[in-house]
């Protein structure tokens, strides 16, 4: 019995790193931050022009991002240049939108993480 629960503890424990990737990535904002840093590295004042969203938004998630490894930056004169730290999160958008599309709107119209939910 004990065999058994250390299997399970094991592969929870390998879970939490991927549940937090994917806490991560579950804000609108964040994912708009990585899919314009997958183009090419930008500041924060050209991801404000491109997004829409206030500087400190931009800031804040910028920060969350890179608190996660998820984006690099490297100074740039006064400014600071935002990049993505690993290639692999262009397979993740790629996979998302396949997954997407082989669900339809399932997901946007789930009642616990779809449009009308409160996160």
């Amino acid at each position: 019995m004990a065999i058994l629960e250390e299997v399970r503890d094991s592969s929870r424990s390998g879970l939490v790193p991927a549940a937090a990737l994917f806490r991560s990535l579950g804000d609108p904002a964040r994912l708009a931050i990585l899919r314009s840093l997958a183009g090419s590295e930008k500041r924060v004042v050209d991801l404000v022009a491109e997004l829409g969203l206030a500087q400190s938004t931009v800031s804040k998630h910028l920060s969350c991002l890179r608190d996660c490894r998820l984006v690099t930056s490297h100074p740039a004169g006064r400014a600071s240049m935002f990049t993505l730290a690993a290639p692999a999160l262009l397979g993740v958008f790629h996979a998302t939108e396949t997954l997407l599309e082989a669900t339809g709107s399932a997901v946007e119209l789930c009642p616990e993480y779809g449009a009308g939910a409160t996160l």
